[in-house]
């Protein structure tokens, strides 16, 4: 068990279920949204279109959620400024530039010019959240975690936990994605290295490429294998697979340790092609439909974080030395 330091602590509280479930809204998507918004032309969407999308999305599907992760250039400061995120539900906002920099075999991360750690903490995030593309074999390894281990400095600082969002991609030109027989090891492997750093909440994609493994008990075994190699608790990322799909990798991974998820397109992403009524019925009823279920899922069957992490002793004089 592990003493988070208060601050810490209070944040995974209002990030969570009473529980200690964690059952996250994504929504710190830029690019591929405006690509999704926009298919055809994704340069005429613009910034306010993209804002009001997010905005009744969150207005939807907050309420049976356990927190929202935002974006601090299209959504956390304009959904928090109209009201659609309701003041009982987390903030987790990210702090990373949409996409990276670098060579697309050793890719880079950095810090959206103008923002920080500080910044999000105090337009009040719960807690922080930073993306970065890792392979552990890259040869910029190294460097994405000496990148982390600052943002963790940072977040000490501001006594605010960081959940931690690593992407696999794959080193060889030829390739856009890890293919399955590298992807278990990859992830694994991520896990091990970068929660050592001092995160504490691992953002994590699925062990296994399922549609080459369909096999749920060996989806199971890879999942209680990233269990034992984090050394934090750790959630679900979505990865735009289709609901059903993510519905089942929920169920298994929850069964084999996760804490939870942090779900984007898996729920809304229809939402993108329609408009006016129909996109509001949409998120109303399907989509506020499927995210309450993950959220029961999550709620049943999750490791809740605090079987990892404790508050710390506190005395009468704790706020001298705070």
């Amino acid at each position: 068990m592990t003493t988070l330091s208060i601050g810490k602590f209070r944040g995974l509280q209002q990030c969570s279920t009473t529980r200690g479930a964690l059952a996250v809204l994504a929504l710190d998507h830029r690019n591929n949204l405006r690509q999704a918004l926009g298919p055809d032309a994704p340069d005429s969407v613009t910034d306010e279109a993209m804002v009001a999308f997010k905005q009744e999305v969150v207005l939807a599907l907050a309420p049976v959620s356990s927190a929202v992760l935002l974006d601090p250039e299209i959504g956390a400061a304009q959904c928090v400024a109209s009201g659609a995120l309701p003041g009982r539900v987390g903030l987790v906002v990210a702090v990373e530039a949409t996409g990276y920099t670098g060579d697309p075999t050793a890719r880079q991360s950095r810090i959206l010019p103008g923002w920080s750690v500080e910044k999000a903490r105090r337009m009040g995030a719960n807690a922080i959240k930073l993306l970065v593309y890792y392979h552990p074999d890259a040869p910029t390894a190294s460097e994405i975690e000496a990148f982390i281990r600052q943002v963790v400095s940072d977040c000490a600082t501001q006594d605010i936990s960081l959940f931690l969002e690593p992407l696999s991609y794959s080193l060889d030109p030829a390739r856009k994605k890890l293919p399955p027989e590298e992807r278990r090891r990859v992830v694994i492997e991520t896990a091990r290295r970068l929660t050592a750093l001092g995160i504490d909440i691992l953002k994590a994609e699925f062990p296994l490429d399922v549609s080459a493994q369909t096999d749920e008990r060996e989806w199971a075994a890879a999942c209680a294998e990233l269990s034992a190699a984090s050394t934090v608790p750790w959630v679900l990322l979505s990865a735009s697979v289709d609901y059903e799909t993510y519905l089942r990798q929920v169920t298994v991974a929850c069964q084999s340790g996760a804490s939870g998820v942090a779900v984007g397109r898996a729920v809304w992403q229809e939402a993108t092609k329609l408009q006016g009524q129909a996109r509001k019925d949409f998120l109303r009823d399907t989509a506020r439909e499927r995210l309450a279920r993950l959220t029961a899922v999550c709620e049943a069957l999750a490791r809740p974080w605090r079987e990892s992490y404790s508050a710390p002793d506190i005395g009468s004089t704790w706020y001298e030395h705070y």
